[in-house]
């Protein structure tokens, strides 16, 4: 199945026409980020959390220490809530509540379950390469000790949603009268130098991740 299936937890009611619900939008927008935030109540008190994050088809992998609150606690099945938002713009109106902003999100829903120890160390290559694809083979892999400190979680992606605005600003038809500049400050993420480790023992060349990046 190419879509996932709309319910009340996953119908965009605001602003319903900039919904989607297909799995390319939705894997689209996971894919171009690797920092998520995760909700989830513990006693009836909510907490959202940042996390780093890999996708596998519709699997998202999330990791931590083994003593990390927020992965027992999903560990036990509970219903967990998963966005992921790219803001691609500063829309700036002529009236100051129309302003918005161009972005994609998208909000994923499901339970997460713990990855058997012969399944750890796949989920951590795909949160790296989430992360720098390429990564993964240009260092030493988790030891023994190193799989052993760190649990890892696998949500399956029971609904999603994605929401996206693009465009420029929604003024009303007076407004279009007014001296007053309109329009969208389109923003990106950039890549800056990168910094050497002070405790390198010899000078090497930037390795092919940070190249591909650049």
């Amino acid at each position: 199945m190419n879509n996932y299936s709309k319910s009340t937890r996953n119908t965009v009611k605001r602003s319903a026409k900039r919904g989607y619900y297909d799995k390319e939008t939705v894997y689209q927008i996971l894919d171009a980020g690797y920092i998520c935030h995760v909700g989830f109540t513990i006693d009836g008190q909510p907490y959202v959390i940042p996390q780093a994050y890999g996708r596998e088809g519709d699997t998202i992998y999330l990791h931590g220490a083994v003593g990390n609150r927020m992965l027992k606690q999903l560990e036990k099945g509970i219903p967990v809530c998963v966005t992921v938002t790219h803001t691609d713009g500063i829309v700036l109106a002529r009236s100051a509540m129309h302003h918005s902003f161009n972005y994609r999100s998208a909000v994923l829903f499901g339970t997460a379950h713990l990855v058997p120890d012969e399944q750890k160390e796949h989920a951590l290559f795909v949160i790296t390469e989430q992360i720098m694809p390429g990564r993964w083979g240009e260092v030493r892999t988790p030891n023994v000790q190193e799989l052993k400190a760190t649990k890892v979680l696998a949500m399956e992606i029971a609904e999603a949603s994605a929401k996206i605005r693009t465009g420029p600003p929604k003024d009303d038809e007076a407004d279009h009268e007014l001296p007053i500049w309109a329009g969208v400050l389109p923003l990106q993420i950039t890549s800056g130098e990168a910094i050497p480790d002070p405790d390198l023992r010899s000078k090497l060349p930037l390795p092919n991740s940070i190249l591909q990046v650049k």
